[in-house]
């Protein structure tokens, strides 16, 4: 009979030990992912600059318009109003240079030229 007092008793202190590490886990995980990016010297350079929404227009209508529309309300690409609601900084940055997300090409702005066009995207 002791065996089935001791059993849930068991499986009670594994799943605290289990929730403690996810716990402990993710927010590290999380962390250490965002040092990765913040020390990605170009990352560095683009987030050290200050954006001109202005010229970040003009990059846009230049690069990104035919796709996601003059107003970057969509077209061939998705809605980009809003977009920095559901995107930080460096997942903005990654999407545009990556070209890991198809038909969406690879590119590869300045520091300045990206600083210029997280500005306008943080308009939207």
């Amino acid at each position: 009979m002791d065996n089935q007092i001791t059993k849930p008793e068991t499986l009670i202190q594994w799943l605290a030990l289990l929730a403690l590490a996810i716990l402990l886990v993710v927010p590290l995980g999380i962390f250490g992912v965002q040092m990765v990016q913040a020390s990605d010297p170009y990352i560095k350079s683009v987030l050290a600059r200050t954006g001109d929404p202005v010229q970040g227009h003009a990059i846009f209508q230049i690069n990104c318009a035919g796709c996601h529309g003059l107003e970057a309300d969509g077209r061939v690409g998705p809605s980009l109003q809003a977009v920095s609601k559901h995107k930080s900084r460096y997942g903005l940055i990654h999407q545009v240079i990556s070209g890991e997300t198809p038909p969406m090409p690879k590119f590869q702005p300045s520091a300045q030229e990206m600083a210029d066009l997280l500005s306008y995207l943080e308009s939207l």
